[in-house]
């Protein structure tokens, strides 16, 4: 079994809470234990979380893959430049070469290098992003080399605990808590009791990418959809996606190619627009190297596939790239805002 049909056989035993989820209990008691354990070494000064001269809000969830992490942080990060607030961006960088290095992502930095993620976050909001296994080495790397930064925001650094966060975006899509049960018996990363590390604001805000609440903790929703295509060299060169351009696919044979923790949705988004299109589903942080379709295919690929495809390699290959748009609903801003007058009482920067 590959790793796509792997994680796919995972997601649907946590869904239905079937067999093989009750054969995985017992490794589900033991990862249980293990967190209670670190529960127990913060709690007793064994282990602390670390400072930082800036407030910290992470964006994670509980839920292990796919939940939206990325699309709420470019949509957390669009928000905090329109409020005029300095943001960077920590990850670790999943998928990379070297997941030990700390690394200030610059111009020319490739995927395999850097990671998608944090690639396609720089690209796209066009803040300073830091990669690290360390996030608080990424963090004091990232202010060294940026010290105009007032916020950073922690792409998936929920568990990560010896990252202080003064404020928490915990994401939920249409699966809520799954099964309800611990990895890997269900797709739970931490137990929902389980508080934050001593030093840490308990504050945060719980919102929901699917556009409906999928849990009983109150919070806002978001809503998911697609904002265009345009060509890979357009993608690259800033070009924003039209929906035009995408609804001119229709009818044309295609393929549809998504590295992503839950591809479904992607081509469930495709065929809601009407195209045709052969699903071709990748394992998470594919590397598309070498290419999984053949060159004289017609392709539409998601952005975070796109950073690890630069167009001057793939000369005689068509290749479409389909944005995401994900917009929070009113009121999650104006909660944002209201966290944010907390976090900086004297108000963002105007230098």
């Amino acid at each position: 079994m590959n790793r796509a049909a792997l994680e796919h056989r995972l997601q649907r035993a946590w869904r239905d809470d079937d067999r093989l989820a009750h054969l995985l209990r017992p490794l589900a008691a033991l990862h249980g234990a293990i967190l209670r354990l670190r529960v127990a070494l913060y709690r007793h000064g064994i282990k602390r979380s670390a400072t930082l001269p800036v407030p910290v809000i992470v964006v994670g969830n509980w839920v292990v893959g796919g939940a939206g992490k990325t699309p709420t942080t470019l949509a957390l990060l669009d928000t905090l430049t329109r409020l005029g607030v300095r943001a960077g961006v920590v990850s670790r960088g999943y998928g990379r070469k070297d997941e030990q290095a700390v690394r200030v992502l610059a111009d020319g930095d490739r995927a395999e290098d850097v990671g998608d993620e944090p690639l396609l976050i720089r690209l796209r909001a066009r803040v300073p992003v830091a990669v690290g296994r360390d996030r608080i080495a990424a963090a004091h790397a990232l202010l060294a080399a940026h010290p105009e930064l007032q916020v950073l925001v922690a792409d998936d650094g929920l568990q990560h605990w010896r990252l202080p966060r003064q404020l928490s975006i915990l994401v939920f899509d249409e699966r809520g808590l799954g099964n309800g049960r611990l990895l890997p018996a269900g797709p739970l990363r931490q137990a929902r009791d389980l508080p934050p590390p001593p030093g840490s604001s308990p504050d945060r805000l719980v919102l929901y990418s699917t556009g409906r609440p999928s849990t009983a903790l109150p919070g806002y929703v978001g809503h998911r959809q697609l904002a265009g295509a345009v060509s890979l060299a357009d993608w690259w060169r800033g070009e924003p996606g039209r929906m035009e351009r995408l609804h001119a696919l229709r009818g044309k044979p295609l393929t549809a190619a998504a590295g992503l923790a839950r591809p479904e949705r992607f081509f469930d988004m495709l065929g809601q627009q009407g195209l045709n299109f052969r699903a071709l589903a990748l394992p998470d942080h594919a590397t598309l190297d070498p290419l999984p379709w053949a060159r004289t295919d017609e392709v539409v690929i998601t952005e975070k596939d796109a950073v690890k495809l630069r167009p001057e390699a793939l000369q005689g290959c068509r290749i479409w790239v389909v944005a995401l748009d994900f917009r929070p609903e009113p009121a999650f801003e104006e909660a944002l805002q209201r966290e944010l007058r907390r976090l900086l009482p004297h108000g963002p920067s105007t230098d």
